[in-house]
């Protein structure tokens, strides 16, 4: 019997990596923690991916696993045995399988693990003493994965009801093996006392892939005994046939009902509706209580997981929810609009109609980016194991403390997070963190401290990343930037230590004794504060010789509604985001100073260099004398002024991406459309500048 696996293959790879992942963070977790209950998740973690991958026929995978599995269960029965040569390997296997999984998503065959195999063979003999077996792996019909071009889209878990109250059941002790660790023969199962349970199931509703849910279903009651009486029948599971969702079985194994439970409680999307002793004789009874309506409306018992409360997504798909809504929302400003020239007597239906078509939509467009909203720990959770492996590259000793990471973003904002987090760590820990003989001859611990906390500060999201290491000398770093030429020497002199530290955000800028292969103060931070500014957030660095260095990002929840403060030139608006705006004042341009024919503008204690914005996008724009407005804005190198003709107002637009080749075009960041229907540009002032 063969059967097309390869419309699962979407399924697998977002699970396999989601479960890979959990294993790394409970690698390092254990080993800082020591905690027992994480073994247990670790045994998991490892198990589901030997099942899916076997499932799947990728073989390689799964006696990877397999071999991570008897470690893990050596650790679990002998804490002892956890030691830091035995996580590197562990970790080194979960990487493997990790880069394995993603050959399979670019449609070539996994790498080959056959060195690491043998180095997990020859641990396995240590840690247990005995030689271990020959990997076994779930027994599975006999598949057919076509050749695909491309794996399936990727998919976030999107709320469609509250989160359950309940906790989750804890973990099994570390002294049990989950009931599906070690599947059962039926000779096995045979040879012991064995009891037959009447077993229903529901699939979820919402469910995308009912087929291969019941398909692991099966696998996981297959392996702990004998099923007999399987309604829908086995072709029909894993055709997805299943009417209503509900699946019935009676199962006759030496378990419990809770290593039952146990073998069911990690397979998402499926409910366990009731489980109870089946009445075996008189056998028409016994065919009797399994169809009977009171096994149907029998209580249910309380379950790990309520798997109607979750459904997975594509973000593509979200994203076209997205862009719908905003073409409602533009759509309904554009009725309003003109609404306004109707004569007045026709107005107040219409206006009443719109309105009421403005909060549907607007109500509409909060649920979408409520679906849309991930938690940040979607990136921090990688942030343990990179710290980990940093410091062991660089010999030192780091606490990495993580607080707030249940709270909230725009995936699409944490998508763009991920590799800048990273960099800022790297540094905070390669140069921001002195070595442990350093440390103690200044006073300190010998262990270093990173710490990452998450808070929300009304409609925005506050990240800090703060060390307690050496700091950063604001003197040395307005010398590295004047010896660039990236800052002029008078410049420089007026610039604050608050302002000489967002230097090391200039390309090449660094104060770095050595730059490593692993990060150099000034060397990405320009690309860091690039991405968060194009999200529409902003960067801010304090430091202290001695103290530390702490990095802020303040971000928006959402990209795709952006704050503006719309500004004209001659005929022409463009929008500048209200995040990088500091201000608006007016002054008389024919009475500015003047540095080498550079205006400059009394803002504060200091004086800004003053920009006309008419040049910088080259518009033609009558020239204007005596008073006109000043907008002041973040700049890579500071504060700047523009000079425009007009201030025109305030605006909550729904930003847009750029298509070709206005997305080539320096300076433009997107475009919105107002509710007269006129196109906007939206401007990214530091490289508008920089052009």
């Amino acid at each position: 019997m063969t059967m097309d696996m390869s419309r699962y293959l979407g399924l697998f790879l977002t699970e396999a990596s989601e479960h890979l992942e959990g294993l790394g963070r409970d690698l390092v977790q254990l080993e800082r923690e020591g905690a027992p209950a994480v073994v247990d998740s670790m045994f998991r973690h490892a198990h589901s991916v030997k099942g899916m991958a076997s499932s799947m026929g990728f073989e390689s995978i799964a006696v990877v696993a397999h071999r991570v599995e008897d470690l893990v269960d050596a650790i679990r029965q002998d804490p002892s045995k956890l030691e830091r040569t035995l996580v590197d390997l562990l970790l080194g296997a979960t990487d493997m399988m990790l880069a394995q999984v993603r050959s399979v998503a670019d449609n070539k065959p996994p790498d080959d693990a056959s060195a690491l195999l043998g180095q997990l063979a020859d641990k396995v003999s240590v840690v247990t003493g005995r030689t271990p077996g020959a990997t076994r792996v779930l027994n599975r019909p006999s598949v057919s994965i076509p050749a695909v071009a491309a794996p399936a889209p990727v998919t976030v878990a999107a709320r469609v009801h509250p989160e359950p109250s309940e906790a989750t059941p804890p973990p099994p002790p570390a002294a049990e093996a989950p009931a599906a660790a070690a599947p059962a023969t039926e000779g096995e199962g045979a040879s012991k006392t064995a009891t037959r349970w009447a077993v229903r199931l529901r699939i979820a509703p919402t469910c995308q892939t009912p087929g291969v849910r019941a398909f692991l279903v099966h696998k996981r009651l297959t392996g702990l005994g004998t099923l007999h009486g399987l309604q829908p029948p086995l072709e029909d599971l894993k055709a997805g046939r299943i009417p209503e969702g509900n699946i019935q079985v009676e199962l006759e194994t030496a378990e419990g009902e809770e290593g039952i439970r146990k073998a069911l409680r990690n397979v998402a999307e499926v409910e366990l509706v009731s489980l109870k002793p089946a009445v075996v004789a008189p056998p028409p009874a016994s065919a009797t209580a399994a169809a009977s309506p009171a096994a149907a409306e029998a209580p249910r018992p309380p379950t790990g997981v309520d798997a109607a409360r979750t459904v997975r997504v594509r973000t593509e798909l979200l994203d076209y929810f997205l862009d719908t809504v905003g073409e409602l929302l533009l759509a309904t400003a554009r009725l309003r609009e003109l609404g306004k020239v109707l004569p007045e007597s026709s107005r107040p239906p219409i206006e009443e109609g719109v309105y009421r078509l403005q909060a549907l939509v607007k109500d509409l467009h909060d649920k979408v980016m409520s679906a849309r909203m991930t938690p940040l720990s979607l990136i921090t959770d990688r942030l343990p194991r990179a710290a980990r492996d940093i410091a062991r590259r660089r010999e030192r000793e780091v606490d990495l403390v993580i607080t707030g990471a249940e709270i909230e973003l725009d995936r699409a904002i944490l998508d763009e997070l991920a590799d800048p987090l990273l960099h800022m760590l790297r540094n905070c820990i390669d140069h921001g963190l002195e070595p442990a003989e350093e440390r103690l001859a200044g006073g300190k611990g010998a262990r270093g401290r990173v710490l990452v906390s998450v808070r929300r500060a009304r409609d925005r999201v506050v990240l800090e990343m703060e060390d307690d290491g050496r700091g950063m000398n604001a003197a040395k770093l307005k010398a590295a930037a004047v010896a660039r030429g990236a800052l002029s020497a008078e410049a420089a002199a007026r610039m604050t230590d608050r302002e000489a530290f967002m230097l090391a955000c200039l390309p090449g800028v660094s104060t770095a004794k050595d730059v490593s292969e692993i990060s150099g103060r000034g060397v990405g931070m320009d690309a860091v504060k690039r991405v968060v500014e194009n999200v529409g957030g902003t960067l801010e660095i304090e430091s202290e010789l001695g103290r530390g260095t702490r990095f802020t990002l303040r971000l928006p929840l959402t990209v795709a509604v952006v704050h503006l403060l719309l500004v004209a030139v001659g005929d022409e608006v463009f929008g500048l985001p209200i995040a990088k705006v500091v201000g608006a004042m007016e002054a008389d341009s024919e009475k500015l100073d003047r540095s080498r024919e550079m205006p400059l503008l009394p803002h504060g204690q200091g004086l800004l260099p003053v920009y006309g914005l008419d040049e910088l996008v080259g518009v033609r724009a009558p020239p204007r004398k005596g008073v006109r407005p000043f907008v002041v804005m973040e700049g890579d190198a500071g504060r700047v002024a523009l000079a425009v003709d007009r201030l025109v107002g305030q605006e909550e637009a729904v930003l847009k991406p750029l298509s070709r080749p206005l997305d080539l075009l320096p300076g433009l960041s997107g475009v919105t459309i107002l509710g007269s229907g006129r196109p906007v540009f939206i401007l990214d002032v530091p490289r508008l500048l920089s052009a």
